[in-house]
C-alpha cells in the first residue's frame, strides 16, 4: 500500500469543479512536485491534503489511515507557506518551538528539537533574533525549521521560494534538496517553476484545470510527454510546434514525418534539436528574429515563413537580427501529436 493515497478527490467552489476526481499514490520518503500553470488547482490540492480545504468527494489516506475529514491538527503533516507566516514579535527559537509548546512538549525536549533543527538549517547563530533581523532566505529556513521540529509524516511546501530573488532561490532549492535527503520525510512541493520541479522531484505531477495530465520522473516527462500540453510545459524554452499543414515548408522535417502525422496533427521539436546554420547550407531557410545571449547558452529565434522556431545552442553566435539562415533538425527527437494534442507514435 502506498504511503499517501488520493482516491477520486474532488473540490467544488459553488458550481465550479476545481479538483476533478484526482487519483494519486505517493510512496514513503518520496519527493513529489505538483506543477502547472496558475489556476490549475495545485495549491488547492495541497491545501486539501493539509486539511486547510475540505474534501467534497473521494478519500485521502496517510500510512493506511483515512484522514479525509480529520482536522488539520490531527493529520501529522507540516506545511511551509509562501509567505513564511512567522510571528514578527517572537524570536527564531520561539517561532520554531511554538507548536511544540502548544502541544505541551517538555521544555528540555523542545530545546533539543529546536537546536537540532537549527543546526541542520544553519540557523544556530540566529535563534535569538526576530524575523525582521533576518534575510528572506533565513526567514524561509525558519519556516522550514518550524515544520521539522514537529517530526511530521509528510512535509507540504506551497511555493516556498517564490518570494526570493533568483540567486537565493537557486541556493535555497539546493538546501531543500539536501534537507530531504538528510531527513527522508515524504514531501509534496507545489511550484509553477518547472526548473524547481525538474531538479527537486523524484516524480512530477503535471496539473491542468484541476486534473492530472501526467505523472512521472522529470526526464520521463521531458522525453516521453503524454500530450502537447505536457510537452510544451516541461522544458525551457518551450517545445517548437509545427502544424501538419505547414510541414511542406520544413524540408527534411516533412520527409521524416510523412505518412505518420495526422493531417490535422502537429510535430514538436525541442529547441536543442534545432540547429542554426549560415545561409548557403542545406536546410530549411529562415530569418533571425531575435537572439538571446545567456552566456552558457544562446537562444536564436528564427522565422520560417510565419512560423517561429527557437534554437538552443551552447556556442555563441555572430548572427544578427534579420540575417538569413538555414535550419537543421535532429530527426531522432521529434514528437507527434494528433488534433486533440495527444501523443502519437512516430515509429
Amino acid at each position: 500500500m502506498s504511503f499517501l493515497q488520493l482516491r477520486g478527490v474532488e473540490k467544488f467552489f459553488g458550481e465550479h469543479r476545481a479538483i476533478k476526481g484526482v487519483n494519486l499514490d505517493v510512496e514513503k520518503n518520496e519527493f513529489i512536485v505538483f506543477v502547472g500553470p496558475s489556476g490549475c488547482g495545485k495549491s488547492t490540492l495541497l491545501r486539501m491534503i493539509a486539511g486547510l480545504e475540505s474534501i467534497d468527494g473521494g478519500s485521502l489516506h496517510v500510512d493506511g489511515k483515512d484522514i479525509t475529514h480529520l482536522p488539520s491538527s490531527q493529520r501529522e503533516l507540516a506545511m511551509v507557506f509562501q509567505s513564511y507566516a512567522l510571528y514578527p514579535h517572537m524570536t527564531v527559537f520561539d517561532n520554531m518551538s511554538f507548536a511544540l509548546k502548544l502541544a505541551k512538549v517538555p521544555v528540555d525536549e523542545i530545546k533539543q528539537k529546536v537546536e537540532r533543527a537549527a543546526e541542520t538549517l544553519n540557523l544556530t547563530p540566529y535563534l535569538k533574533r526576530t524575523p525582521k533581523e533576518l534575510s528572506g532566505g533565513q526567514r524561509q529556513r525558519v519556516a522550514i525549521g518550524r515544520a521539522i521540529v514537529r517530526a511530521p509524516k509528510i512535509f507540504l511546501f506551497d511555493e516556498p521560494l517564490s518570494n526570493l530573488d533568483a540567486a537565493l532561490r537557486g541556493q535555497t532549492r539546493v538546501e531543500i534538496h539536501k534537507l530531504h535527503r538528510a531527513l527522508g520525510v515524504t514531501t509534496i512541493y507545489v511550484t509553477h517553476d518547472q526548473v524547481e520541479a525538474m531538479t527537486l522531484a523524484d516524480r512530477v505531477v503535471v496539473l491542468r484545470d484541476g486534473a492530472i495530465e501526467q505523472v512521472g520522473a522529470p526526464l520521463e516527462l521531458y522525453d516521453k510527454p503524454a500530450n502537447q500540453f505536457v510537452a510544451q510545459f516541461i522544458g525551457m524554452p518551450s517545445m517548437n510546434i509545427v502544424k501538419a499543414a505547414q510541414l511542406s515548408q520544413f524540408g527534411t522535417l516533412a520527409g521524416q514525418a510523412a505518412g505518420r502525422v495526422p493531417a490535422d496533427g502537429l510535430i514538436g521539436v525541442r529547441p536543442e534539436g534545432v540547429r542554426v546554420l549560415p545561409v548557403g547550407h542545406a536546410g530549411v531557410p529562415g530569418k533571425v528574429e531575435l537572439i538571446e545571449a545567456l552566456g552558457a547558452d544562446t537562444l536564436i529565434h528564427v522565422d520560417v515563413m510565419g512560423t517561429s522556431m527557437i534554437s538552443r545552442q551552447a556556442e555563441r553566435t555572430h548572427l544578427r537580427i534579420g540575417d538569413p539562415v538555414a535550419l537543421e533538425f535532429d530527426l531522432d527527437t521529434l514528437h507527434c501529436f494528433d488534433h486533440a494534442g495527444r501523443t502519437v507514435s512516430l515509429a
